[in-house]
């Protein structure tokens, strides 16, 4: 599902609410999740999971066209973990 999937899929849902004023809602809520892990904080949505941001270290890595070592400078990337009602909906027979 895309971002423009989900917009019109809860405006739908919600006859009572503009579509634009629904892509208004989904865009804050993006953008605060990217301002908080941008400033590394976590953000937990009960039930749902929770996005943090993990550090990988600089390390040496190698060109696999020529197979000369390359310096990979340290890192930061968003990590998301499922939460237990997530994983259990996902996983039900």
């Amino acid at each position: 599902m895309t971002k423009s999937e989900l917009i019109l899929r809860l405006a739908e849902r919600n006859p009572h609410l503009y579509q634009r004023d629904v892509e208004k809602i989904v865009t804050t809520i993006f953008d605060e999740i990217t301002d908080a892990l941008a400033r590394g904080d976590r953000v937990e949505l009960r039930g749902f999971g929770a996005f943090s941001v993990k550090k990988r270290d600089a390390r040496l890595g190698r060109n696999p066209r020529t197979g000369e070592t390359v310096d990979v400078n340290q890192k930061f990337i968003p990590f998301f973990k499922t939460g237990k009602q997530l994983r259990e909906r996902l996983n039900t027979d």
